[in-house]
């Protein structure tokens, strides 16, 4: 086995953060006080609204909502069109049809009017990234 030198030593320094499993590497989410409350348990971090190519779309914007485990938000409805994450942890929510669990890495879409419950049933916390299709 070849001995260590400076040189190895700096190479192998530059190339470690390369090297981090998928999870360390993964984007960091928003802290625990960051955002709105929007329920008990249940915070809503909003990111960026942009113009759209989309047709029937003017913009589209990009929050998280980030569930405690057992929080949950009912009662309310869709305001608009839009495409469901899963960044962490599991959700199961009811858009009308019934419940459905969604785990990590699941995306789902939603239409305008649909019933939106959702319900962190883990024992984790649970970030839901939503892209809204905004009209407006």
């Amino acid at each position: 086995m070849e001995r260590l030198n400076r040189r190895h030593a700096l190479i192998s320094l530059a190339i470690a953060p390369t090297l981090l499993s998928a999870e360390q590497a993964a984007a960091q989410g928003s802290g625990p006080t960051e955002g709105r409350e929007i329920a008990p348990g249940v915070r809503r971090v909003d990111y960026t609204k942009r113009e759209t190519m989309i047709p029937n779309y003017k913009t589209v914007s990009m929050r998280d909502n980030i569930y405690q485990p057992g929080a949950s938000t009912s009662g309310s409805t869709m305001a608009n069109d839009m495409v469901c994450h899963i960044l962490e942890g599991e959700l199961t929510v009811d858009t009308g049809s019934g419940d459905t669990l969604y785990k990590k890495g699941d995306v789902w879409s939603c239409a305008k009017g649909m019933p939106e419950r959702s319900k962190n049933t883990g024992s984790t916390v649970a970030i839901m990234r939503v892209i809204d299709m905004l009209t407006t």
